[in-house]
């Protein structure tokens, strides 16, 4: 076997297994601006997620300091319009459980990608994020609501590239493998949540 193999095994174990997103609340606790921007501050799984697409986009540098965490957001909207519209999406719950492991591995190995396949690897993922907003939410306060979890998330982003940047500043040379543990550890993170 090879080695992809058996790391996509237990992933897919994990995966599978997972149990709803800690960041998903009743849909009666939807409506507001305010609650579209405090509901991802409340959720484990979004946090991880969210920091560490900020730390990736600092770990690929350039212009993927702002292109991967905007191309994250825009993509959540549009999984949050579809939600809306009752365009269906598979596994939703199972991926934004794999999106916390798999940007916590990808920050881990520092991954540096060109920017556009990083921007199209975190759209991917944001796809499910935002589904999952858009199908627990009457089409009543969307707008709001969808307007003030992408300000949390990309304020989420922005903290995640602060860490990355102020480490990177602080410790010079040994801001790499520090952002690197911070990786394993979300990822780690994410395994526990979806076992959990």
């Amino acid at each position: 076997m090879t080695p992809r193999i058996l790391l996509s095994a237990p992933l897919l174990a994990i995966v599978m297994a997972a149990t709803p997103a800690a960041a998903h609340l009743p849909p009666g606790e939807y409506g507001s601006f305010l609650a579209g921007a405090t509901h991802p501050l409340f959720g484990l799984d979004h946090v991880l997620a969210m920091i560490a697409v900020g730390l990736w986009a600092a770990q690929i540098g350039g212009r993927a300091i702002w292109q991967v965490p905007s191309a994250f957001v825009g993509a959540m909207l549009i999984g949050f319009g579809l939600a809306l519209v009752g365009l269906p999406l598979p596994f939703v719950e199972p991926m934004i459980l794999a999106s916390i492991i798999l940007l916590g591995v990808v920050v881990a190995l520092a991954l540096r990608p060109a920017t556009g396949w990083a921007m199209a690897a975190v759209a991917v993922l944001a796809l499910f994020h935002g589904h999952a907003h858009g199908g627990e939410l009457g089409s009543a306060a969307a707008l709001q609501f969808g307007a003030g979890f992408a300000l949390a998330t990309a304020g989420l982003h922005a903290v995640g590239l602060v860490i990355a940047l102020l480490f990177a500043r602080a410790l010079q040379n040994g801001s790499g493998l520090l952002l690197r543990v911070l990786g394993g550890m979300t990822s780690l993170a994410g395994a526990v949540i979806a076992l959990g």
